[in-house]
This record gives C-alpha cells, structure tokens and sequence, in this order.
C-alpha cells in the first residue's frame, strides 16, 4: 500500500483581487487530505470518506468514466477529482482510498489537496517519478479542467509545497512563521466560480472603481509579508479588517460571514477577522490575541459558526 496526504489552505490576502494581476498570500493549514492505494487485480475503485459523504463501491471502466454502484449525483461528483487523476495517469486494478479533515464547499481548499494527495501516492505507487514541482503543475492542470477552466494555481501550489505562497504574476514561495489562526464556517457553501464572475462583471461595469480597490488589496498582501515575518500581529490584525470591508465593497461578504467577522472582532477579541476565499458563503479566518482562540472560539459558535484553530505555514505533500 502507499499512502500520500496533502494539506488544506487559507487565502490570508488578495481574493479576487488576483484574478485581476494583483497579488495574493495564501498559506498551508493543518487540515490535511488523505490519498492510500492498494492494487486490486481485474477492477479499480474509489472510496471517499470524510467528505460530509460515506461513499464506496465505485468503478472506473475501460475509457476512465467513473461507474457509480450507487444512483446518487453527489457520488459521482465527489469522485470527479480523483477519477481526472485515473485517468491522466492511465491507472487500472487499483483501490483508492480517500479521507479528508478538510471541510468541502468551504474555501479551504479540499479539492487541490485531494488531487495532489492523489497524484503523488497513485504516482509512487506506480513507479513514475514525479517531483513536487510536476505534482504541482499537473494538480493544477487536473483541477483547472474539471472545474472547467477556473483552478486557481495558489491552492494546488500550497498543497503540494505546504508553507506560504505569494501570488502575483507567478508562484513565489515565502519563508515566514506560523500563525494560530481560527476558523468559523457559515455551513453555506459557495460557488466560486459564480462569486468570480459577478466580481468581474462588476468590475466591467465600474472599472474607475473597483480597479482601485483591487489596487488596494494588492498593496495589502504586499504589507502582511513582513507584518508576518516580523510578528506584527496588530498591524496584521488591522490589514484584515481593512481586506474584509474592500471585499464586502465588492459584494462578497455575506450576513452570514459578517455575523461571524464582527463576533470574533467584538465578543471574541480578535485582532483582526475577515472572510477568506471567494465568499458568498464559506468560511472566514481570526486572529485571536495571544491565549484567547478559545474565546474566539466561543464568540463565532455564539454567532452560529462552526469554529476551530488551524496552524498556517505546515507542510505540503508527503507520500509515505
């Protein structure tokens, strides 16, 4: 058997704002995606646990269309990334199978660590020799084509490398310390392909607007490098809240994120709060002062959200 896991991400700065060329930083958590292969003469098979599904029992025929035991939609779709993977690899007479911390729909990357995990244990399985770098770059060529063109490069190049990465006109690894940062999830998933869009649209419409907010976002990721390198936690804390209230300019903050930003900046104590990834739904990202992610904690689940504490910078892909 081979085993691989991969781990999920927080986009700390410059949501949508890098669709447009302006840079982004994103990081690696501590909730990771796991990958084990075992061969299995005469058939292949995908079981997906963890994923807020139990799913089993599926086939992969002799084209690499993934054959449901089962009639449910949701089924088939939860393999869709890990079928793509079969299939760019050419695998047969394998069972693969997958369990996740990550949580789905949410911005926090499960579906770039699923693909990574995936193509690194089915590859050393295999005996193919794929480096980190090319484990990166066909993640992302396997994401972006099953979400029809919009995988964005960040969350398959965090999975695989871990720690920080800068987005701007390319990947830029970024050595800086880890944080203890705390989640909340809405439990509304978004659509990020849709939130994108409307972005755009918007930005068609009124460019001598949201072109400078964009402008200002940039400038934003660029200054939290070296509040992060330095530990600057309430500077980085105010960032944040400047960040959250240009998206929600942009009309991508929702009730019920703000319910959750404005609980862990008031009741919770936070240095900062703001909603990470393409909002509309999903999840929003903390900065609890020092000893008080509990109290941030109990603040969002106050507000309705499902919070827990993730450690940034941790490492990308390993394959055991």
């Amino acid at each position: 058997m081979t085993a691989a896991s991969a781990p999920g991400k927080v986009i700390l700065f410059g949501e949508h704002a890098v669709v447009s060329g302006a840079p982004a930083l994103g990081t690696a958590i501590d909730l990771r995606a796991r990958v084990s292969v075992e061969d299995l003469p005469g058939k292949t098979e995908i079981d997906i646990q963890g994923l807020g599904l139990r799913l089993s029992g599926f086939s992969i025929d002799s084209d690499g269309r993934v054959v449901s035991l089962g009639s449910s939609e949701e089924s088939v779709a939860a393999a869709r990334y890990v079928s793509a993977v079969v299939r760019a690899l050419g695998v047969r007479d394998v069972r693969i199978s997958v369990s996740s911390d990550i949580p789905v729909a949410s911005g926090l990357g499960s579906s770039a660590a699923i693909v990574v995990a995936t193509l690194a244990a089915l590859s050393r399985h295999m005996g193919i020799d794929m480096d980190v770098r090319r484990i990166a770059a066909e993640a992302h060529r396997i994401e972006k084509m099953v979400q029809r063109g919009l995988g964005s490069p960040m969350d398959t190049a965090l999975a695989a490398y871990g720690g920080y990465v800068l987005l701007s006109d390319g990947i830029a690894q970024v050595d800086l310390p880890p944080l203890d940062l705390v989640v909340g999830c809405t439990s509304v998933p978004h659509d990020t392909r849709a939130e994108v869009a409307r972005v755009q649209e918007l930005k068609s419409r009124y460019p001598e607007i949201v072109d400078p907010i964009f402008k200002a976002i940039g400038v934003i990721s660029r200054k939290a490098v070296p509040c992060i390198k330095n530990m600057e936690l309430e500077e980085l804390g105010t960032l944040m809240n400047i960040n959250h209230g240009l998206l929600e300019a942009i009309g991508v903050g929702t009730r019920e994120l703000s319910e959750l930003v404005y609980a862990a900046r008031g009741a919770g104590s936070a240095l900062g709060a703001k909603l990470t990834g393409a909002g509309g739904g999903g999840c929003m990202i903390a900065l609890p002062r020092e000893g008080t992610s509990q109290k941030t904690i109990t603040a969002i689940s106050q507000a309705r959200g499902r919070a827990f504490v993730v450690r940034t910078g941790c490492d990308g892909v390993t394959v055991e």
